[in-house]
């Protein structure tokens, strides 16, 4: 569904330029699997906004992007997220079985070269969060962006890793998802564990919002008057912002995972932050509002092509 006109976008708030690198955008799970809780006549009833970025209502799908959110603040680069990777053994993860996809071109049209990369910011540790953590080299996993620190929330690297037997046993792949997305860091030193809140630069920081995942975290920026939110997977589709008691199905911790939502839901309503969800399609980034003792959607975000070359 994404050409590659659509590839990467960016935008500018305050003193930081958010450029939106997008891998693919189309039909994901049948909203009944994704999202249980979320009734059909909910999407029905707002088809006007939700088709086509975000329902695809012949296949009752709910339509999801794959994308990475590059942040260039304070003269460093941070990259949100990298996707799913390249040659991965994912047995039973649909498209993210053996994916490929040109994700270092689609960087490297966005201006972004690996070895400019300083900081790799991972959410969670889902699989479709940490899959460029790594690439190839010659049948070794190692770190995609040699240069880079990359801030992994340590509940996470805890359920996930073999200290609580690759996220407690629950399915075989969280094992190869660490093995290869998240051991080399460590190996290569570049792991970064943070708890609680972790400040990147004086515009952007991290704070943990449990429930989908133990470690779940978004990001904040505030850089002049601007403000924004990177929510990771806190919210897959905005019909979570009409509906927050709604959980995907891949959530943990369903009442927490809802807890972290309406928290976060709330600040970005009260101080204007602009909401960034790991999956959102259309511009990606959305206003919200309150409207009484409920949430709705305000104005997407506006952004421009990202033509940027690779610096040389």
């Amino acid at each position: 569904m994404t050409n590659e006109n659509e590839s990467a976008q960016s935008m500018v708030l305050g003193d930081v330029e958010v450029i939106r690198v997008v891998e693919w955008h189309e039909p994901f799970l049948p909203t009944s699997d994704m999202f249980p809780a979320v009734g059909a006549d909910t999407w029905k009833d707002n088809e006007d906004w939700l088709i086509p970025d975000h329902w695809e209502p012949d296949s009752d799908r709910a339509v999801l992007a794959l994308q990475t959110w590059v942040l260039r603040s304070g003269g460093r680069t941070v990259l949100v997220d990298t996707g799913a990777g390249n040659g991965r053994e994912r047995p039973g993860m649909g498209p993210f079985h053996r994916s490929q996809s040109d994700f270092p071109g689609l960087l490297a049209r966005a201006g972004v070269r690996p070895q400019d990369v300083d900081v790799v910011v991972n959410t969670h540790l889902h699989v479709d969060h940490v899959g460029w953590n790594t690439v190839d080299a010659d049948g070794q996993w190692v770190p995609t962006f040699p240069n880079a620190q990359y801030l992994i929330p340590v509940a996470d690297d805890f359920h996930y890793g073999p200290d609580n037997a690759y996220g407690n046993g629950a399915q075989k792949v969280d094992r190869l998802i660490y093995e290869d997305s998240i051991a080399p860091i460590h190996q290569a030193g570049q792991a970064v564990l943070w708890d609680g809140r972790h400040r990147i630069d004086e515009h952007l920081t991290l704070e943990s919002a449990p429930g989908h995942t133990p470690g779940s975290s978004v990001l904040r920026l505030a850089s002049g008057s601007d403000r924004a939110v990177f929510v990771g997977d806190l919210l897959n589709s905005p019909v979570q912002i009409l509906q927050p008691c709604c959980n995907s199905n891949a959530c943990l911790a369903p009442e927490q995972a809802v807890a972290s939502r309406r928290r976060i839901l709330g600040r970005a309503a009260d101080e204007r932050e602009l909401l960034v969800p790991a999956h959102f399609g259309g511009t990606g980034a959305v206003e919200v509002r309150r409207e009484g003792d409920r949430f709705a959607l305000g104005a997407w975000a506006t952004a421009n092509p990202k033509t940027a070359s690779v610096s040389e």
